[in-house]
């Protein structure tokens, strides 16, 4: 769906370092290295569960100041296996983030991370705080049943057709209970997996937009067999987590945000979000005392609103700058 305008950016930054790192279990993880090799450190948490990391993402850091990691998530994106849910959880991934910290030989740095990847660096900065220079939050997900119940239930009434067309995927006797019905459709292997996840794609492609649209959006059919089970494999993993809560649930977010205090924290979160509450971003500030939050007016739950990657730039530039977020936003 048209998201409006959106911002101009510098050309995609190329990246100067990309390799494997082997985490166990079977499980390699896909890193690249941008920017400044001799910058301050950011790691880039990307979002899903299961979406992986893409060039346009390290836009929001300035690569003239920033050494900007990057990395796919277990089963996500380039790493391996795609789509293995098998030791594949929360703590799996904070060890990950770590142990890839370490293996580039980085002492501390910023966490970066949007809608899932907002709580995972949330769960990873509390676990390691001493590791953490700062932290900057986008459309925060609180991974809870609250969070679930609003995107599969509630979000509806700004989507009615885009979620009448998704339900007619899941068995009637499901419609309740849809979390647990497509884990363990795509776990089993589901023979209709790929209609399955085209389906779930374009209820929440509606719900992204900066514009919440009523108009249906067609899911797309891939054409090609790869794109399709890349597909597959991303909504595998989305759903193993989500079926679990992401490992996490509300409580725990909240209490990791809680642990922050001291640090940098900023947050930014659209006003018109639909796939995560403004609530949420709310309840963390509310919760990390000395945070800083910013709400994007008039965007939704993407980073490429206009205003939500001035926020975000900006951020990161006002840290290259003090160490802190005491001077964002500015006027």
């Amino acid at each position: 769906m048209p998201s409006g305008p959106e911002p101009i950016q510098p050309p995609v930054t190329a990246a100067f370092d990309a390799g494997w790192l082997d985490v166990g279990h079977g499980h390699r993880i896909r890193y690249e290295q941008a920017g400044a090799a001799g910058g301050m450190p950011i790691v880039l948490l990307h979002g899903g569960p299961g979406s992986g990391s893409s060039a346009r993402q390290r836009e929001i850091a300035d690569p003239a100041r920033w050494r900007i990691v990057q990395f796919d998530q277990r089963g996500s994106g380039l790493s391996t296996p795609a789509g293995e849910t098998a030791h594949n959880h929360t703590d799996a991934l904070i060890a990950d983030i770590e142990a890839l910290r370490a293996a580039l030989g980085i002492e501390r740095w910023l966490v970066a991370g949007g809608s899932w990847g907002a709580s995972l660096a949330l769960a990873y900065a509390a676990r390691h705080r001493a590791r953490v220079s700062g932290v900057l939050l986008r459309g925060t997900f609180l991974t809870g049943r609250a969070d679930l119940d609003w995107f599969f239930h509630g979000a509806a009434a700004f989507a009615p057709e885009a979620h009448a067309t998704f339900l007619r995927v899941v068995p009637r006797r499901w419609h309740r209970n849809i979390v647990d019905w497509l884990d363990r459709s795509f776990a089993r292997g589901d023979p209709r997996c790929g209609e399955i996840a085209a389906a779930w794609q374009a209820y929440e492609t509606v719900l992204s937009g900066d514009v919440p649209s009523t108009s249906q959006a067609q899911p797309a059919v891939p054409a090609d067999g790869n794109v399709a089970a890349r597909l597959v494999a991303k909504y595998r993993v989305q759903a193993h987590y989500l079926a679990r809560k992401c490992f996490l649930g509300e409580a725990a977010v909240l209490r990791a945000a809680n642990a922050l205090r001291g640090v940098p924290v900023a947050i930014v979160h659209g006003e018109r979000d639909l796939v995560c509450r403004p609530e949420n971003a709310w309840r963390v500030h509310r919760t990390c005392a000395g945070s800083k939050l910013a709400w994007a007016v008039g965007a939704g739950h993407g980073p490429w609103h206009p205003v939500t990657f001035a926020l975000s730039r900006s951020a990161l530039d006002g840290f290259a700058e003090s160490g802190d977020f005491a001077a964002w936003p500015r006027a």
